[in-house]
């Protein structure tokens, strides 16, 4: 990659807008929005037994697209709700060969007083356009799809649990349905989003966890598409996923050249240290290299602490050496991660070289940043007050 690529990646970050040359057609109508509610509604589990993304509501959006096929102008279909259902594909169609996909992952919320509320969705549709463009698909308006995804809240409004940890997950996705096997632009599209009512991701509620620091597979590259949401990402990561869970740990974190931090396989992450210079600083992984997901937790952790203005907050390049370094000299203080399935989740520990950098001795308490950063995050999305990064949906 030349050093003017690297400069214009640096310029792309989350918030803003991705030029995409994939024809649009006609947008996205809300207005248009047919809803065909369930005969036989699906059976609910007791919040307690939840386990994430196991069980789906009773109704799911859809928003066919097509290039002049179907429709004279193409462009996306009028929206429907409808009962949650198996869908119909071509075995041709390029998802299933090219891996011609890509997904959303954010939660829905009901506060207090019984009122849905989103978090930062406009972010969530503007890394939806980011890996939309990625695969020379045509993007959204955000606005519009928004819209749709509230109305589907709303008629599973009684799925949605209520209760700090508990939630509806949403997964807003975008599939090829055109049956070609070549390696080539889609002319067909189906958008869709389901919906999961769920507890917390790991078992263990917010307590700490035991990462395996991968030194053999790698993730993602510069120049690659790790700050996409592609299906592509994904598949690969399973069997390190078993590794890891073998050698008693919960999520592999992934690392880039010379071992330098890139992110956990469901979070971004953070380390909080006393620097070499004596400082406190807050320091994660920077997007400018294009192998790190612009996090919407991410983003939200950052100008949360910017705000407080009590320590020093950092996007650049972390070496694992870097981190054992802090910890054999006292000056590694807590590690979280960070991401819409499990908001803010404390590390316990990270295997390296197999040798444990322990972060959390055991009967130590969660790290008082990391706490305060859960609490903070949960506020907000629970509407315990108002904030702009709450969004009602009615």
């Amino acid at each position: 990659m030349s050093l003017d690529d690297l400069v214009v990646r640096c310029n792309i970050k989350m918030g803003e807008s991705v030029h995409n040359e994939a024809p649009d057609g006609t947008p996205i109508d809300p207005k248009l929005m047919r809803i065909q509610r369930t005969t036989n509604p699906r059976p609910k589990v007791p919040q307690k037994e939840l386990v994430f993304g196991k069980v789906f509501s009773d109704h799911m959006l859809e928003i066919d697209w097509d290039y002049k096929n179907v429709r004279k102008e193409g462009g996306w279909h009028p929206p429907v709700i409808s009962a949650y259902h198996p869908l119909s594909l071509s075995p041709a169609a390029s998802v299933l060969h090219y891996a011609l996909e890509c997904f959303e992952g954010m939660k829905a919320y009901k506060d207090v007083c019984g009122r849905l509320r989103l978090f930062r969705p406009e972010l969530n549709m503007q890394r939806l356009n980011s890996s939309l463009a990625r695969l020379y698909m045509p993007s959204v308006d955000p606005d519009a799809f928004i819209e749709c995804i509230k109305e589907l809240v709303r008629q599973d409004r009684d799925w949605v649990p209520e209760g700090i940890g508990y939630s509806i997950y949403l997964r807003p996705t975008a599939i090829s349905t055109y049956p070609f096997l070549g390696v080539g632009a889609t002319k067909e599209i189906k958008l869709f989003c389901i919906m999961s009512p769920v507890g917390p991701y790991y078992p263990e509620g917010f307590n700490p966890i035991k990462l395996y620091a991968d030194t053999l597979n790698v993730r993602a590259w510069p120049g690659g598409v790790g700050n996409t949401k592609v299906g592509g990402n994904y598949g690969p990561t399973i069997r390190p996923q078993m590794e890891a869970t073998r050698l008693g740990c919960a999520q592999v974190l992934w690392l880039g050249e010379d071992h330098t931090v890139t992110e956990v396989g469901a979070m971004n992450v953070f380390f909080f240290w006393v620097n070499e210079q004596g400082e406190k600083e807050l320091i994660t992984a920077p997007l400018c290299r294009g192998d790190v997901l612009p996090g919407v937790t991410r983003r939200s952790i950052l100008e949360l602490a910017g705000k407080w203005r009590e320590f020093k907050v950092t996007e650049r390049a972390v070496g694992m050496k870097e981190v054992v370094k802090a910890k054999n000299e006292g000056r590694l203080l807590e590690a979280f991660g960070a991401g819409t399935a499990v908001v803010v989740c404390p590390i316990r520990a990270i295997l390296y070289e197999e040798e444990d950098v322990v972060v959390i001795k055991e009967g130590d308490d969660v790290g008082p940043l990391t706490k305060r950063m859960w609490d903070a995050l949960t506020d907000i999305q629970y509407g315990k007050f108002d904030h702009p990064w709450s969004v009602l949906i009615d």
